[in-house]
């Protein structure tokens, strides 16, 4: 047990996140102590190893790695919150600013928007394929709703549209949002639209992103999204290609490119934070 009491800690808690539903949080947990697990050479982990000195090689490795910094600090923040648990259990000894000396922050210098010309051509030039036409109204839709998520527009359902407005709660937040569909996004949601009946229990989704036949809380749906998001993003990079974008396109550039383009437009900062559904400015 005193060989990989980390290790253990870790599993059992990824394994409490998974039985709470919150499949996406034990998702990263899952990929960083893999990740540290591969570094240490080992899958049995003492907390003897959650010292200064393994933790400033790992920080290096990750950056040999060319992980960005956002990513290296969410693989040590993930390892801090097992190390805190750790020290509450009294599994392993209180080591005051341990983490001092490894970036645990958040990089806001990476720049995402598009600049406005490679958006347009993003949204609206017609790529020549069909698949391509599909991945172009999910993102053009994500953009035309305020910078809707991905996750958020994928798991729209049907009782969400009252007449012309979209009532949802974030999937990330749980924040209530509401969205005028302005009658340029008309036409996209009856292209993409779901006409499937629903399941018994299952959500009946407004668009044909995600197959609606698993219960919500179901942990095979969160990997069907995870899919959906993975393909999405490479049709993006393929509809990119297709137009002679040179900037890099994900999912988030399209949110991020609508909040860079409505603070230029002049948009109070206070209305860009709540149309985005984030909790602070």
């Amino acid at each position: 047990m005193e060989k990989n009491r980390f290790t253990i800690c870790a599993n059992n808690y990824i394994d409490c996140l998974r039985q709470e539903g919150r499949y996406s949080t034990a998702h990263v947990y899952k990929h960083a102590i893999r990740s540290f697990s591969q570094f240490c050479g080992t899958q049995s982990i003492t907390f003897s190893k959650i010292n200064r000195e393994t933790l400033k090689r790992y920080s290096n490795y990750l950056l040999a790695s060319r992980l960005k910094p956002n990513t290296i600090s969410t693989y040590m923040r993930m390892l801090r919150s097992i190390y805190n648990r750790g020290v509450e259990a009294g599994s392993a000894p209180y080591i005051p600013r341990l983490f001092h000396d490894v970036y645990t922050g958040v990089d806001v210098r990476q720049k995402k928007a598009l600049p406005v010309g490679e958006l347009r051509r993003l949204l609206y030039e017609d790529p020549k394929s069909d698949y391509l036409r599909n991945t172009q109204m999910i993102a053009a839709l994500m953009f035309q709703f305020c910078g809707m998520s991905f996750a958020d527009l994928a798991h729209l359902e049907k009782s969400a549209l009252d007449c012309n407005v979209l009532r949802y709660n974030r999937i990330k937040t749980r924040t209530p949002m509401s969205v005028e569909v302005l009658d340029t996004a008309k036409e996209m949601m009856n292209q993409l639209r779901n006409s499937q009946s629903s399941r018994p229990g299952c959500p009946d989704y407004l668009f044909s992103i995600l197959s609606g036949d698993k219960k919500r809380k179901d942990e095979r749906a969160y990997r069907e999204y995870q899919s959906a998001l993975r393909r999405f993003n490479n049709h993006l990079k393929s509809l990119a290609r297709a137009l002679h974008l040179t900037s890099p396109v994900t999912s988030y550039t399209i949110r991020h490119s609508w909040a860079t383009t409505a603070k230029f437009r002049g948009v109070p900062i206070e209305m860009i934070s709540e149309s985005l559904g984030h909790k602070s400015i």
